[in-house]
């Protein structure tokens, strides 16, 4: 979904000045790379106006999304 993520939440990582923790890499992450999350937004929107109606396709809204690979880059990092 974002290219070289693992870069970016890396990056997002060591500017962090605080304890890292998927609230505060979350908030960093948009305030470092506002381009990359309006890309997220644009493609889930994109997708909702794609559907048909009466048939839906569960697909987590951006914060969603964003926060759970947050989450599972930080538990790799252990």
């Amino acid at each position: 979904m974002i290219p070289n993520k693992e870069i970016l939440f890396q990056k997002t990582y060591e500017s962090l000045t605080e304890k890292p923790g998927e609230q505060n890499m979350f908030n960093k992450f948009l305030e470092l790379y506002p381009a990359e999350w309006k890309q997220l937004k644009i493609a889930f929107s994109k997708f909702n106006r794609s559907k048909q109606f009466g048939k839906t396709i569960p697909l987590p809204k951006p914060e969603m999304s964003l926060r759970k690979e947050i989450r599972v880059w930080l538990k790799k990092q252990r």
